[in-house]
């Protein structure tokens, strides 16, 4: 299973703003700048993420995007779920009814107990936490000397 690249640039795109939350509007030239993702793709992750509630435009020759709500407040699953929808790795996961041997299929039962491994990991993140962890990083990074772009 893997995370496509709407949902891994979206992430990004919301961890830098919350790591610069509070300190008004950011451009989507910013987040080009810093998160290594085309200006034109951040307009379109943030059109999900504006219909999911998750961030507001703001217009005007200060404007830029915005949290809707604190970082405290947003977790890993908010965002890949605006971009994604639910993780899962089989459709008999969601939908029983997609497959006859749904109620009896021990693989089934496998694809469930990963879902909700993923739903649990991702719930239990929140933007804060990313922007803490990246911190961290960025801090080990420079004290080894190491040149990596930032992720």
């Amino acid at each position: 299973m893997k995370m496509s690249t709407k949902g891994r640039y979206g992430l990004r795109l919301m961890m830098e703003l919350a790591s610069r939350y509070g300190h008004g509007p950011v451009l989507a030239e910013t987040i080009a700048s810093t998160q290594g993702i085309s200006g034109k793709y951040i307009h379109i992750l943030a059109g999900g993420l504006r219909v999911a509630g998750l961030l507001r435009t703001v217009r005007g020759p200060n404007g830029g995007y915005v949290l809707t709500r604190k970082p405290s407040d947003i977790t890993a699953l908010d965002v890949i779920s605006a971009l994604e929808g639910r993780c899962v790795p089989a459709d008999c996961v969601l939908m029983a009814s997609c497959c006859t041997r749904a109620t009896y299929c021990a693989a089934r039962d496998v694809w469930c107990e990963v879902a909700s491994a993923v739903d649990g990991v991702l719930s239990g993140v929140t933007l804060d936490h990313l922007v803490a962890r990246q911190r961290r990083k960025d801090k080990s990074r420079r004290t080894s000397g190491t040149r990596a772009s930032r992720p």
